[in-house]
């Protein structure tokens, strides 16, 4: 199976966006969205293989609820949001810490976008579909065991205040994906920190 968006316009991803991951972390609950890039090269299927890069020895994984965009939008009103909405599929924001938190001036972008960083799949459920996206069950396994157990209910910033802001910068077109954040239980946090090999 392949990614169901492929080469989107734009990935855009939402940083510290669930409560239980910023208690983890022992940050403040962000008071507007932090967003930041993948690149559409860092796009690949939901089972293939992460390819493990030289330059990084922290490789972490981050369990993600995407929403895809239907309709073209610029300076879209939260009430209307959802109306630009086509589905749902999971994500994974893959993620170099080293290179997120340590070099390149901790400016995420590189430690995100490393090629094959984004596993994204297997279905686009439609929006119909789904009863509320706000009350999702979200789960990452590593070598089967269950890393990040928590619910979309957790998110800060829910999906219409993230549309309407992200449409305020920049124009969303259809097929853009929107990452809209980690739960906690990624490895950079445990004691001692688990990284991918």
């Amino acid at each position: 199976l392949l990614a169901p968006i492929g080469d989107p316009e734009k990935v855009i991803c939402v940083g510290l966006n669930y409560r239980d991951h910023c208690l983890e972390q022992d940050v403040k609950i962000p008071k507007e969205p932090i967003i930041f890039s993948k690149f559409p090269s860092a796009i690949i299927g939901p089972f293939d293989d992460i390819i493990h890069p030289e330059e990084s020895s922290e490789v972490d994984w981050e369990v993600e609820l995407a929403a895809v965009i239907g309709k073209k939008g610029k300076h879209i009103e939260e009430s209307a949001a959802l109306d630009h909405v086509v589905g749902f599929t999971v994500a994974n924001d893959v993620s170099a810490r080293d290179w997120q938190m340590k070099r390149n001036g901790r400016q995420w972008l590189l430690g995100k976008t490393f090629d094959t960083f984004c596993p994204l799949g297997p279905a686009l459920v439609t929006k119909d579909a789904v009863a509320d996206v706000h009350n999702l069950g979200i789960r990452c396994s590593v070598n089967g065991q269950v890393m990040q157990d928590s619910s979309t209910s957790q998110l800060i910033f829910r999906l219409p205040k993230l549309i309407a802001w992200v449409s305020r910068f920049v124009t969303l077109v259809p097929g853009d994906i929107l990452l809209t954040g980690t739960p906690p239980g990624v490895g950079a946090f445990r004691k001692p920190p688990v990284f991918l090999k």
